[in-house]
């Protein structure tokens, strides 16, 4: 077909669709600020977990609980905010969930028991969930598609990678000069502001008003996930071999297959599974797991490094980890200037490669390691090749997807992070507890915890190693980065 010469007009109404107006980008500012936030409150605990522990008198294995059930409500039911968000509209869910999570906040500052703690992780993970989905369903419906959308993808993305790695100095800040329960309740005025800004600067937008919401699939999905973590986490204690570890595994895995079957049958389904047909969504969504399964688990492995066997106060923790954040921000807003260079595929590739390289250095850590040697050098490494990764990870998960499925692909990204870094952190522990020598009667060697946690930072490593090559076997050499049109 011959193209037809472009008039004045409709370089005029390209322009336009390229530009997007200031209250697009406040859109982008607000949808971001939410992002950030649940992001945060993935990392942000883990440098007061010694608090919490000596507070509440909490076991290690509920130290664990304090982070997964955050994490694993979040990813299991964000497939479920996805469809929400599609159906109900993304500015409903979005303050719904902020709401919710700014509620459990509270409740998670205020408790007086453990399990009073968990349960609140786990309500503010399922505010996540409602709300994070919207979060990039937003941008894309606000921001033409093109260059400017995949700008304001890499600034979703930077915003989103720039949570998890603030956690550490953000909480290292709060529990020095307050005490732990501020890493809660700080969220509560920052909530306030975003659901202030939501409701002045978002509109409502919604695609499948009409259609019901696929309930058994959202339980089904949510308990297979949860109930793999378990079995997961609890191997530190029991073993992989012990009959009560297999059982909870298998159940997990039987839940997520009663899940595909639900799937397949139901006419309205919380994921039709033949989105999974696009190559571009099935790689990317399986390289972005990956990439979370390492990177999360990085925050909790470096942090408590810092604390337990250098020393380090919360606040000195966080303050080491301050040039590893601003790495994997510069890393994602670098990512959408490189794409059209280097192509997606290969940028994605690269940057999981360096942060191979980081991973593989920091598995030289030792008991007396320096900040250049065991915490600046590697951790700039790591984060900079995820920041590089993930930015064209989400652009080609997102590409392609028909208006009616953005919210669910969005959800669909989100849970492969998400789940990815929960059943990541769940591994690594494993790994870690496994390679650590017995403890000696007495005082406990703060070096005794090196072997293990070089062991969980080699195996990321690999990990890393593997996503370079899914990517490079599985993602299609070219394809369309633009986000969904909203």
């Amino acid at each position: 077909m011959t193209s037809m010469p472009q008039t004045d007009s409709a370089r005029t109404t390209s322009a336009t669709a390229s530009s997007p107006s200031p209250r697009a980008w406040a859109v982008v500012l607000t949808a971001c600020a939410g992002q950030f936030l649940v992001v945060l409150d993935v990392s942000v605990v883990n440098v007061a977990l010694p608090s919490m522990r000596t507070d509440l008198g909490l076991s290690a294995l509920g130290l664990q609980w304090v982070l997964n059930a955050y994490a694993i409500a979040f990813a299991g039911f964000m497939l479920l905010g996805g469809r929400a968000s599609d159906l109900y509209g993304r500015k409903a869910m979005f303050l719904l969930g902020l709401g919710l999570f700014t509620a459990a906040s509270v409740a998670g500052g205020l408790a007086q028991e453990g399990w009073q703690l968990v349960g609140a992780r786990a309500a503010q993970g399922l505010g996540a969930a409602v709300l994070s989905p919207a979060t990039l369903t937003l941008i894309t419906a606000a921001v033409p598609a093109g260059a400017a959308r995949t700008r304001a993808i890499g600034t979703w993305t930077a915003v989103g990678a720039a949570g998890g790695a603030a956690g550490g100095f953000v909480g290292g800040v709060l529990v020095d000069l307050l005490s732990w329960r501020w890493v809660l309740l700080i969220n509560v005025p920052v909530g306030v502001l975003v659901l202030a800004g939501a409701l002045l600067w978002l509109r409502e937008s919604r695609t499948d008003a009409g259609r019901r919401l696929d309930l058994p699939g959202a339980v089904l999905v949510t308990a297979g996930l949860a109930t793999l973590a378990y079995g997961i986490v609890q191997t530190e204690e029991a073993g992989w071999t012990a009959p009560a570890t297999l059982l909870t595994l298998l159940g997990g895995l039987a839940l997520l297959g009663a899940f595909v079957v639900v799937e397949a049958r139901t006419a309205e389904p919380l994921m039709r599974l033949g989105i999974f047909r696009n190559r571009a969504v099935s790689a990317a969504n399986a390289s972005i797991l990956l990439c979370g399964s390492a990177s999360f688990g990085m925050w909790f492995f470096m942090t408590t490094y810092a604390q337990s066997v250098l020393g380090y106060t919360p606040l000195q923790a966080g303050l080491a980890l301050v040039p590893s954040s601003l790495s994997v921000v510069l890393g994602s807003k670098l990512a959408p200037y490189l794409m059209p260079i280097v192509g997606a595929r290969n940028l994605a590739v690269a940057g999981a490669l360096v942060g191979a390289a980081g991973f593989a250095w920091q598995s030289t850590l030792t008991a007396d390691g320096t900040f250049l040697g065991t915490i600046l050098g590697p951790g700039i490494l790591m984060m900079a090749g995820i920041g590089l990764a993930t930015t064209p990870l989400a652009a080609l998960a997102t590409s392609g997807a028909a208006p009616s499925d953005a919210g669910l692909v969005s959800g669909l990204v989100n849970t492969s992070r998400t789940m990815g870094g929960a059943l990541g952190l769940a591994v690594l522990s494993t790994i870690a507890a496994a390679a650590t020598p017995a403890a000696t009667p007495g005082a406990p060697d703060p070096s005794s915890l090196v072997p293990g946690y070089a062991m969980a930072f080699r195996v990321a490593a690999g990990v890393l190693v593997g996503a370079a090559a899914l990517m490079l076997l599985w993602l299609p050499r070219q394809a369309r980065t633009a986000a969904v049109r909203g």
